[in-house]
C-alpha cells in the first residue's frame, strides 16, 4: 500500500476545449499546470487514477544536487530555489527542510566515485565537500560503521511527497487549472500532422498543446502512436519507522542503506544498494540501450522474470480510440513490497548506527521508477508530432527536480524562454 496522500478536491466537470492538456497527475505534470495557471493559460490535468497515486507519493523525498550529472545541475539548482518558495506559493507547508545530504563510502573504490564527481562539477561553485571518517562521526554521531569517507552538501534538502503534490494541485486549481481524476487518455488526436486534442474514456478534449507527463506509462501511450520512448521499470521498496530519536537530521545514503528524517518524527529507510528490476517485453525491445548502465550497476539490480512480466504482457500495446486501454485496466501501478530488501536495509543500518535497533516499522510500500538509458529525463517537444511535449523518464530524480522540470516543460509548451538549457533533455538524443 502506498502512503496516505493529502486529499485533493478535483473537478467533476469535463471541458470540451482547453489550450493545454496535461496527461498525468504526478508532481511534474502538476508543477507544469501550476506554472501555466499562473500565466493564465487554460490547462487541464487528466489523471487515470488518483493525483500523485504512483511514484510521486512513493519516493524518498530527497532534493539534491549531490551526484547529479554536471549537465543536470542547473535544473537541480533551479528546483531548489523553487522548493524554497513552495510553501509561500501554495500556502501549505510541504515539509521542505534544508538539512543537507551525505553519501558514504566503505571502500577506496567507492570514495573515488565521489572524488570524480567533485572534479566533474568543480567549476559549478557548489557547497559540496569531501568528508573524512572523523567528520562523518561528528556530523552523524553514535555510529559504528567503518567509512573510507564521504561527500556532503549542506544545502541539499528534503520535502514530503505525500504533501507536496497535493499542495501544488490545490494551488493550480485555485489559479484556474482543471484537475480531473479517474479519466484516462486513450489516444492523441491529430489534424494536419499536428496535435489537435486528446481522446479520453469520457470523450474528446480539443487543445493546442499536449504535455505528456505519464511516468512509467508514457512509453506505452507513445508506442500506440509508433513513437519509441526508451524507459524501463525499476522498483524501489521503502519503509517508514515510527517516531524515534535519531542520530541526525541530515539525509544519509550509504552503499547499502539510506535514511532521512520524516515529518512524523520517524525515518524513511530503503536499501539504497538494491532495486528490483522486473524483466518485461520492453527489456528485450530496448534493453540494448542499457548495457552500459547494466555493467556499472549490475550489483545493485535484482533481475526477475515472474508475475510482473506476465501482467505487463497481458496489457495491450496497440488499441483504437474506442477500445478500453491499459490505463483503464491499471488505474494505479502498485508494485509489491520486497520485504527482504527492506530487512536488508534495516540490518545494514542498525549495524552502522545501533540506535536504530528495535525501531518499529510503521508502514512499507514500493514504487515504480521509469529509467532512461542515460538516467536523464526527457523534457522536450517531439518533432514527429508538433504540439506534443514529453516530460518523463526521470529515473528516480523526478520529485527533487519537479518544480523546475514542470516549469521547464511549461516553458517549452508556451514557446517561452526556458528556465534552463533544455539540451540535455531533448527527445532526439535517443
Amino acid at each position: 500500500m502506498a502512503p496516505a496522500i493529502k486529499p485533493v478536491i478535483t473537478t467533476t466537470s469535463f471541458p470540451t476545449t482547453r489550450t493545454v492538456v496535461i496527461i498525468g497527475g504526478g508532481i511534474v505534470g502538476l508543477s507544469a499546470a501550476l506554472t501555466l495557471a499562473e500565466r493564465r493559460i487554460p490547462v487541464v490535468v487528466l489523471e487515470k487514477g488518483r493525483i500523485a497515486g504512483e511514484q510521486s507519493s512513493r519516493n524518498l523525498g530527497w532534493v539534491r544536487k549531490t551526484s547529479r550529472l554536471a549537465e543536470d545541475i542547473p535544473l537541480a539548482r533551479a528546483a531548489q530555489q523553487l522548493w524554497q518558495q513552495m510553501s509561500a506559493r501554495t500556502g501549505v507547508d510541504v515539509g521542505y527542510r534544508q538539512a543537507g545530504i551525505m553519501f558514504l563510502a566503505r571502500t577506496r573504490q567507492q570514495m573515488a566515485v565521489h572524488e570524480n564527481w567533485m572534479h566533474s562539477v568543480s567549476q559549478l561553485d557548489l557547497d559540496s565537500r569531501l568528508l573524512s571518517a572523523a567528520e562523518i562521526a561528528r556530523l552523524v554521531p553514535g555510529g559504528e560503521g567503518k567509512w573510507q569517507g564521504g561527500i556532503y552538501t549542506p544545502s541539499d534538502a528534503r520535502a514530503e511527497p505525500t504533501l507536496a503534490a497535493s499542495a501544488i494541485a490545490q494551488a493550480a486549481i485555485a489559479k484556474g487549472a482543471l484537475v480531473i481524476e479517474n479519466c484516462a487518455v486513450r489516444t492523441l488526436a491529430t489534424e494536419g500532422g499536428r496535435i489537435s486534442g486528446v481522446v479520453t474514456e469520457r470523450g474528446e478534449i480539443r487543445c493546442e498543446q499536449v504535455l505528456l507527463a505519464g511516468g512509467i506509462w508514457s512509453r506505452r501511450l507513445l508506442g500506440n502512436h509508433g513513437i519509441r520512448l526508451p524507459a524501463l521499470p525499476l522498483i524501489c521498496s521503502v519503509m517508514r519507522t515510527a517516531p524515534m530519536a535519531g542520530p541526525t537530521d541530515i539525509a544519509v545514503g550509504a552503499p547499502d542503506f539510506s535514511f532521512r528524517r520524516h515529518q512524523s518524527g520517524g525515518f524513511i529507510v530503503t536499501q539504497r544498494g538494491a532495486l528490483d528490476a522486473p524483466l518485461t517485453l520492453d527489456s528485450l525491445l530496448t534493453g540494448h540501450r542499457y548495457l552500459a548502465q547494466l555493467r556499472q550497476g549490475k550489483d545493485n539490480l535484482r533481475l526477475s522474470l515472474g508475475r510482473y512480466f506476465l501482467r505487463d504482457l497481458a496489457l495491450s500495446r496497440r488499441w483504437k480510440p474506442t477500445s478500453r486501454t491499459p490505463f483503464e485496466q491499471v488505474r494505479t501501478m502498485d508494485p509489491e513490497v520486497n520485504h527482504r530488501l527492506n530487512q536488508e536495509a534495516l540490518t545494514n543500518l542498525t549495524a552502522a548506527w545501533p540506535g536504530f535497533t528495535g525501531c518499529r516499522i510503521a508502514e512499507s510500500w514500493a514504487g515504480m521508477i521509469d529509467v532512461t538509458p542515460d538516467s536523464n529525463p526527457i523534457i522536450s517537444p517531439v518533432a514527429r508530432l508538433p504540439g506534443l511535449t514529453v516530460a518523463s523518464g526521470f529515473s528516480g530524480h523526478g520529485f527533487g527536480t519537479s518544480p523546475a522540470a514542470g516549469q521547464l516543460a511549461a516553458d517549452l509548451v508556451c514557446g517561452s524562454a526556458p528556465l534552463v538549457d533544455p539540451t540535455p533533455y531533448r527527445f532526439a538524443r535517443f
